[in-house]
């Protein structure tokens, strides 16, 4: 043990770099590997954007300069327009819109500026990897909701005013649900609404994949649609899935004003602004029209039959339930194994397919794997190539 154990704090030190990017680091390794592992779309980013940010580089003499903490005034007034369309909510730019980098660094500030140390977020079990690391890093305590996976990974309501104590700040969801593909019910969600405003606390809404639903488009419901619950809503949406801006990093948070006052301290001083360039692509994004969001579904709803199909052939290696929407499966491994970490590493070695351990999603996600359908079809149809060879019965 060298002194730089000692100086690290034992928050960082007990935190892990997501098995996500674990994984994917090793399969880096791997000559060859056919990666499942990273929800990383293999879209490039839509034609429009990338010539409206040209324009803007020519044009915007500020183009390589600091923003307001918040972002650009435009983006923000376009950001209210998408809100209130989508939802019939009138926000204001100046007291309710922030400019992010992601949707990660979204939550990190918000979790930044909540958590007391012990303070408890609560997580649906499984969740997405990062939030729990968040978490951690910030002193607070993730607290598992486990989801019913024999329904479909449905929220189990009676169990959730069981979880609230005195140092509960938030409930996080993602729906449609990264690592499972469910999507909520407007009935169930609006449940957690009623809760979580029973108990003045918040419900942080972190959405990627509302775009992304498929034939399940009438069951998406959001929360931030409803006007009773604006003091207790914090709604992210990220440009990183259905705009292919992953690598441009930027999204957006409509929170309530006095905690976007408190939020922006924590924003400032981390970031300063997200950087000018993306936001830039975020207003091409928005200002001008595109139909690139239904090629997209269509593509990924194509490689989602794909992957159920190639599951479909090794029945005695995994069982699956179908997702709703976003682009994961995760199956519930049959095979014997030790448990799910030990078996992903051993696909890769053994068989060059990178898989996610689903025990990195929370306790409920241990004997189960993620597959990330974003990628290719070529890389689908190899890595069960793999497989099939790899589990012959």
């Amino acid at each position: 043990m060298t002194f730089i154990t000692d100086i690290v704090s034992s928050y960082v030190h007990e935190a892990e770099v997501s098995a996500i990017k674990h994984m994917a680091m090793l399969s880096a390794k791997v000559e060859g590997a056919a990666s499942l592992t990273w929800g990383l779309p293999s879209f490039r980013t839509p034609d429009y954007i990338r010539e409206g940010v040209k324009t803007a580089l020519d044009r915007d003499l500020d183009a390589g300069k600091y923003t307001l903490p918040d972002g650009l005034p435009e983006l923000r007034n376009l950001v209210v327009q998408k809100h209130l369309m989508e939802t019939g909510i009138e926000v204001s730019a100046s007291n309710n819109v922030m400019i992010t980098a992601g949707n990660m660094q979204a939550l990190n500030t918000v979790f930044h500026t909540m958590l007391d140390p012990g303070d408890e977020i609560i997580l649906t079990d499984p969740c997405f990897a990062s939030h729990i690391q968040q978490i951690i890093l910030f002193n607070g305590k993730p607290v598992y909701w486990p989801l019913d996976e024999a329904n479909n990974w449905r929220l189990d309501l009676d169990r959730l005013p069981q979880l609230i104590t005195e140092k509960t700040q938030a409930i996080v969801l993602v729906s449609p649900s990264n690592p499972t593909g469910k999507i909520f019910t407007e009935q169930e969600l609006m449940q957690v609404g009623e809760i979580a405003r029973q108990h003045n606390i918040l419900v942080i809404i972190d959405d990627p994949y509302r775009d992304f639903t498929y034939e399940n488009q009438h069951k998406y419901f959001n929360l931030a649609s409803i006007d009773r619950f604006k003091e207790h809503v914090v709604y992210m949406y990220t440009f990183s899935k259905a705009y292919a801006m992953s690598g441009w990093r930027l999204a957006y948070m409509i929170m309530p004003e006095e905690l976007k006052r408190e939020a922006m301290k924590v924003h400032d001083a981390t970031m300063i602004c997200t950087p000018r360039i993306s936001q830039l692509a975020g207003i091409a994004a928005l200002e001008l029209p595109s139909n690139h969001k239904q090629e997209f579904q269509a593509i990924l709803r194509k490689r989602r039959d794909l992957i159920v199909e190639r599951l479909s052939n090794v029945p005695h290696v995994f069982s699956w339930q179908r997702p709703e929407g976003a682009y994961y499966m995760f199956p519930k491994i049959l095979v014997d194994h030790v448990d799910s970490k030990s078996f992903a590493i051993d696909l890769l070695h053994n068989a060059k397919v990178t898989v996610t351990p689903g025990s990195a999603f929370g306790p409920s996600g241990e004997h189960h794997i993620r597959l990330a359908y974003c990628v290719d079809e070529d890389t689908i149809n190899l890595a069960f190539d793999r497989i099939e060879k790899y589990f012959v019965t």
